[in-house]
């Protein structure tokens, strides 16, 4: 699994309808709905400060979770959508997707680097850019990888490692089609620097020369 799949507390809604939405939002809370698989959908409350942080933290709508519910077995969601105040810009209703096991759905997986004891471009002083700490694929919710291991160690000075380089976990393929790049091993910074200083210099010189 992809670490811990984070717990979101929420509680059943007493009522539906625009009535039942309104007292939750005097509350402090944000009405919701959590539907799909077998079961019927189940109106729920948020608290309100609870969601927004979620929202602020990024990618909410590509954030597996684990609903915690009073007398419901916990079951994970993915949000589908999220309602806003047309002023205001702050949440008013969202919808959850209860997930099965055979699900596909668009998660945000973390890079490991591996191979780096075995680089020799790094010995040499070069430098590794990681373009994607994170890489978007297109997974089953039963079988979520934690991680997605990127080897450099045939990395040489100049080289780019792109997806197509990078063997993912069974079932996972990437949401972009095309051969988008994960890390570059970049030259040793001030290669070239000692050449540009010396060229400088001399200009410098030539034109003392002619005020001269």
């Amino acid at each position: 699994m992809a670490g811990e799949i984070p717990d979101l507390h929420a509680t059943v809604r007493a009522g539906t309808g625009k009535g039942a939405a309104r007292q939750a939002r005097r509350d402090g809370q944000v009405p919701g709905i959590v539907f799909g698989g077998d079961t019927d959908p189940v109106p729920i409350n948020i608290p309100f400060n609870v969601l927004l942080k979620k929202l602020k933290a990024g990618r909410f709508k590509s954030t597996l979770f684990n609903l915690k519910l009073d007398g419901h077995d916990d079951v994970r969601i993915i949000c589908r959508d999220v309602q806003r105040d047309v002023v205001k810009d702050l949440p008013t209703h969202v919808d959850f997707m209860r997930l099965r096991r055979t699900t596909k759905i668009n998660l945000f997986i973390p890079v490991e680097i591996v191979g780096e004891d075995n680089s020799q471009a790094l010995r040499r002083g070069g430098n590794l850019n990681v373009v994607r700490p994170e890489i978007e694929l297109v997974v089953t919710a039963g079988d979520i990888p934690e991680k997605v291991e990127v080897d450099i160690s045939g990395l040489a000075i100049g080289d780019t490692l792109t997806i197509s380089d990078v063997t993912l976990p069974a079932g996972a393929k990437p949401t972009i089609d095309r051969d988008f790049v994960i890390a570059t091993m970049d030259a040793p910074k001030g290669i070239g620097g000692g050449d540009d200083e010396d060229g400088e210099g001399e200009e410098g010189e030539a034109t003392e020369g002619g005020e001269e």
